[in-house]
């Protein structure tokens, strides 16, 4: 039987899970990511760090599960998608990962909003924050010595298929559905927007070719393949970013379909069949499906698992406590936190974009406790996605945005999809598929090597209900206050940390 690799290029670490033609899941695989960040808004990763990760999970798989290499068809490979990285003529890198938490490029984010912030949100899909634009941007005025040497812009999962396959940097690629955090790609036309590139003074050669997800975009090599095990001239796809893999991979086929990926980022998608670019909110970014002609509008919280993860640790500095404690605790809170509202944005407010606004807890009093911090972290959230659907039901005011699917870490807490469909007025169904992303990587392998006739099957197939949870309709007219007031308090505690930044 034949088997297929799907590896995960993620925040936290690098996963990777081996299928059979099944979707079986044979054997998964993880390595701790190395974040490097010596000062508050400064992140980034070694590109080397990167590919040693997916050589030694693939290696863990083959040696864990004793498969043959001969038997291994394809890889594919997602990644994070708003961070950048430079390679060079050989394919080498000549930068780090320079991640979708690095915040540095602030200021090259003003510029480019304040010169064509409407017109690239129509052109790429996507608001400018702080993602390949911007960044580019500042490796071209702060760096550029380093940017001379750049040779192409890639993300982490072509830096690493490319180091896989041997490729050029002339053979380096973009794959599509990462277009919209590009800032000088035209995303509805699959290609870069020379009108962009001009208008900000950027290379044009350092853009790779933009390919699909389902093409295979190289072999393995034999000095890779002694690595990490497999064998020389198993075929490679070009992989997607890791959002969509994950929106991918949990089946969102149809139109209308509404998914949270409670994850590292709080995500909430759909699924549409036409480009509309928010350009009125500029909060929903109109991301591609890997199947061509679908697209996923989709917002997020930069780091809303971290905040949940943060909130956790800050305990257990004293007293080891679990999630599950700090669950029960908060289970017996009443919603609305006993008038405590938790502000989410710990490094600003990336969709729409607001860089002042920062976490915060407002309204706190001595008869709280933690079960009421917890609950509020859950509660910030969950208002924050409201807002998203809000803003998503004005772009397609002829779908019909109805029950949530939830996958990732959030959707095994009961009280979070309790809450969160109280909060949006849905039933949301959780989903007990895993990783996502890895589905979605291997599928798309699957596919590009001709393993799989179509998409849907192998997908779906993996597709499990956790449970369904309706909305609580009693608490219908707090949840919607309380989103008033949410939103209130953000541009409130805007205008406090600005007048500070600002000295006055």
């Amino acid at each position: 039987m034949r088997h297929i690799i799907g590896v995960d290029i993620g925040t936290q670490g690098t996963k990777a899970m081996m299928f059979n033609e099944n979707m079986d899941v044979i054997c998964t695989a993880f390595c701790g990511s190395k974040l490097i960040s010596p000062a508050p808004g400064v992140v980034w990763q070694e590109a080397e760090e990167i590919y040693e990760s997916v050589l030694q999970t693939i290696k863990m798989l083959l040696e864990r599960s004793g498969t043959d290499a001969d038997s291994v068809a394809a890889i594919g490979i997602d990644s994070q998608m708003a961070g950048i990285m430079g390679i060079d003529e050989n394919g080498e890198a000549v930068t780090y990962y320079d991640s979708w938490l690095d915040t540095r490029c602030e200021k090259y984010m003003n510029e480019m909003r304040e010169k064509a912030g409407e017109k690239i949100t129509a052109i790429t899909g996507g608001p400018v924050t702080y993602t390949h634009g911007p960044k580019i941007l500042w490796w071209k005025k702060e760096h550029p010595d380093i940017y001379e040497r750049i040779y192409k812009f890639v993300l982490p999962h072509a830096y690493a298929a490319g180091k896989l396959a041997g490729l050029t940097g002339q053979e380096a690629y973009f794959d599509y559905t990462c277009l919209q955090y590009s800032g000088f790609g035209d995303n509805l036309r699959k290609m870069w927007s020379d009108e962009l590139i001009s208008l900000f003074d950027v290379d044009r050669d350092k853009f790779p070719r933009i390919v699909s997800p389902f093409e295979i975009i190289g072999e393995v090599t034999e000095k890779a393949a002694r690595i990490c095990g497999l064998k020389p001239g198993t075929k490679i796809a070009a992989g997607a970013g890791d959002t969509s893999a994950s929106i991918f991979g949990t089946g969102m086929f149809e139109e209308g379909m509404l998914l949270d990926c409670a994850g590292t980022a709080s995500v909430l998608c759909s699924v549409v069949n036409s480009y509309k670019p928010d350009i009125k909110h500029q909060t929903m970014t109109m991301m591609r499906s890997p199947v061509d002609g679908q697209w996923f509008p989709l917002a997020y919280i930069n780091g809303g698992g971290l905040d949940i993860r943060w909130l956790r640790d800050l305990f257990s500095e004293s007293d080891s406590i679990t999630y599950e404690q700090l669950e029960a605790e908060a289970e017996l809170v009443e919603p609305g936190s006993g008038g405590l509202t938790f502000i989410p944005h710990f490094a600003g407010r990336v969709l729409p974009n607001n860089p002042y606004v920062k976490g915060s807890f407002i309204g706190l009093n001595w008869n709280q406790k933690r079960g009421h911090l917890y609950r509020a972290v859950m509660e910030g959230i969950s208002y924050e996605y409201r807002f998203y659907l809000q803003v998503l039901r004005q772009l397609y005011k002829d779908h019909e945005f109805g029950e949530m699917w939830a996958v990732g870490g959030g959707a095994r807490s009961p009280l979070f999809l309790k809450i969160k469909a109280g909060v949006l007025g849905t039933d949301i169904v959780s989903l007990q598929t895993g990783d996502t992303a890895l589905i979605g990587s291997a599928v798309i392998a699957g596919v590009g090597t001709g393993i799989f006739e179509d998409y849907r099957e192998p997908v779906l197939s993996t597709r499990k209900v956790q449970r369904r949870v309706e909305p609580e309709m009693k608490y219908k007219e707090l949840y919607r206050e309380q989103t008033e007031t949410y939103l209130h308090l953000i541009e409130a505690v805007s205008e406090v940390y600005k007048r500070k930044e600002r000295g006055i």
